[in-house]
């Protein structure tokens, strides 16, 4: 199975899910739930998986789990496939 990886910087607390920009080659992403108990987390992987057409369990924040920069890898999707569909 084939896996992409994405750098993201999260901003939580947001008045809406929302792909923001792509800055630097860094995927700018706003949730509305807040940054507690994971909760900011949950809804960036949510987001990616309905936005990448994958289940929600195949995002994985692999680095950055309590920053604003995290490193998140998508398994089952290819890194061009991913970098045409997170487009903001």
């Amino acid at each position: 199975m084939t896996g992409a990886k994405v750098q993201v910087r999260l901003q939580p607390r947001a008045g809406r899910d929302e792909l923001v920009a792509i800055r630097e080659g860094i995927l700018v992403v706003r949730v509305a739930a807040p940054a507690l108990d994971g909760r900011a987390n949950r809804a960036l992987c949510r987001l990616l998986a309905k936005r990448l057409g994958v289940a929600a369990s195949q995002v994985t924040i692999v680095r950055g789990t309590r920053a604003r920069d995290k490193v998140v890898e998508i398994d089952g999707v290819d890194q061009s496939a991913v970098d045409a569909r997170l487009v903001p």
